[in-house]
């Protein structure tokens, strides 16, 4: 047994004592587990002397004070025994003494403020933007936002055109509740918003460092607003475009594919923690734009599944299921695809995706290699063709290089050696292996 570590569903304890009636709630609030009584922290068993006492006050203990059953046995492990208590997760928030607790890797965790708020809601089964809004009436409505919705929505739902009832398109949206609002019949339709939810906004900023900024932008209103008016404001007054022909076709380029921008910060308006103190913030640096909300992945969703095909589960189901129904985006779990597939499509890096301290983050990265910029850098021509064929591939080797340049070995290990040392390639592999890639700007 000594091979069992403490993980999240197993904890060790050499003696019972009433205060891991707190262990057993985090056990119960998150996927159950086993607290095994008799054994050290590394799961070697000692032994505990009143166990037969211990099989009947544990679960008498646990059910006046927790209100839960578990399930608790002896067992004899080389002549010596110890208890195990299993318990289950419970469908319902489960406290002790007025406080809650989850498991968080093999210890638990007290929840406080914002954190304890979202699990309260998780566990009655409901997301923020379901609850009702005792504060507003229709009054508060913006009708004309209700008949943009209107056509944006046709294809979906073709009759709702025709319907010119507010109470009707909210029922059937879901926002109502007995005639009364829900949360995200405002965020979704109300002339002020930020009247109720302060910081329900977006903030746009230009930044020359990571600490200087030198202009920025507020965006309010509801959500169909902030998605359009943030959208235009980063197009005609943060970002450059440049003109493409193909063919005779003149086309224009956001240095950020539009299609991601516009992927991301729908991402921020309906994943967001709408319980956090901080607006949605768009940070524009010179090499990369950086799009921020208040609110962490469901566990269904790992940070590493936003590269493959995954689940959607929304933070805000009835702001996901209205912007779906308005053609904004899809049920399948893809904005994370489609931002990463635009880029590529730009020849941009792909984009980074970054969760920490209660906040989650969307990087899209500039195209910092164009020949204009390398040349301004001191590169040969030899060196700007390398560059753009390892932009072109995703690698280049001594001996491509040698190829591509018409050099002796000597003279492309020298060409490759300026190109690591300005900082434009990463040498990875060893030996036969190496291999050169182009890094990001700040890495």
């Amino acid at each position: 047994m000594d091979e069992n570590l403490e993980t999240q569903n197993i904890e060790y304890k050499s003696s019972w004592r009433d205060e891991y009636l707190d262990i057993i709630s985090s056990f119960a609030n998150t996927n159950g587990g086993e607290l095994i009584i008799g054994a050290d922290d590394n799961g070697k068993v000692l032994g505990i002397r009143n166990a037969k006492k211990l099989l009947v006050d544990i679960p008498n203990k646990i059910i006046n004070k927790l209100s839960i059953t578990p399930s608790v046995d002896i067992r004899n492990i080389n002549n010596k025994e110890i208890i195990i208590i299993k318990i289950n997760k419970s469908i319902i928030p489960i406290s002790f003494e007025g406080k809650y607790f989850v498991r968080s890797g093999s210890r638990k965790k007290e929840l406080t403020n914002i954190e304890l708020a979202n699990f309260l809601l998780r566990k009655l089964g409901k997301t923020w933007d379901e609850y009702i809004e005792e504060r507003v009436g229709l009054d508060d409505i913006k009708t004309t936002t209700v008949d943009k919705f209107k056509e944006y929505s046709y294809e979906r739902i073709p009759s709702i055109i025709k319907d010119r009832d507010i109470n009707n398109i909210f029922e059937r949206l879901n926002l109502l509740d007995n005639g009364r609002l829900k949360r995200a019949a405002i965020l979704l339709f109300a002339k002020n918003p930020q009247k109720f939810y302060i910081n329900s906004s977006i903030r746009i900023g230009k930044f020359k460092t990571e600490t200087e900024i030198l202009t920025n932008d507020i965006v309010e209103g509801n959500l169909f607003e902030q998605l359009e008016n943030c959208l235009e404001i980063l197009r005609t007054k943060y970002l450059t475009s440049e003109i493409k022909f193909e063919g005779i076709h003149r086309k224009e380029f956001l240095e950020y594919p539009f299609e991601a921008l516009r992927e991301a910060i729908i991402n921020a308006l309906v994943h967001r923690d709408y319980l956090g103190t901080s607006s949605i913030q768009v940070r524009i640096y010179p090499d990369k734009l950086v799009i921020m909300n208040d609110g962490v992945l469901p566990p269904e969703v790992p940070i590493n599944k936003l590269r493959t095909e995954h689940v959607s589960k929304p933070g805000n189901v009835l702001l996901a299921n209205v912007f779906n129904i308005a053609g904004f985006i899809e049920k399948w779990g893809m904005g994370t695809l489609k931002m990463i597939e635009s880029c590529k499509l730009q020849g941009l890096p792909e984009p980074d995706f970054i969760e920490e301290s209660g906040v989650f983050k969307v990087i899209l990265y500039k195209d910092i290699y164009t020949i204009k910029s390398l040349q301004k850098l001191g590169l040969s021509e030899r060196q700007i063709e390398a560059v753009m064929y390892t932009k072109d591939r995703g690698k280049i080797t001594n001996k491509e290089y040698r190829k591509l340049n018409n050099l002796s070995d000597e003279g492309a290990r020298i060409d490759l050696k300026i190109l690591v040392d300005k900082g434009i390639f990463s040498q990875k592999g060893s030996g036969r292996n190496i291999h050169y890639i182009l890094k990001k700007l700040g890495d």
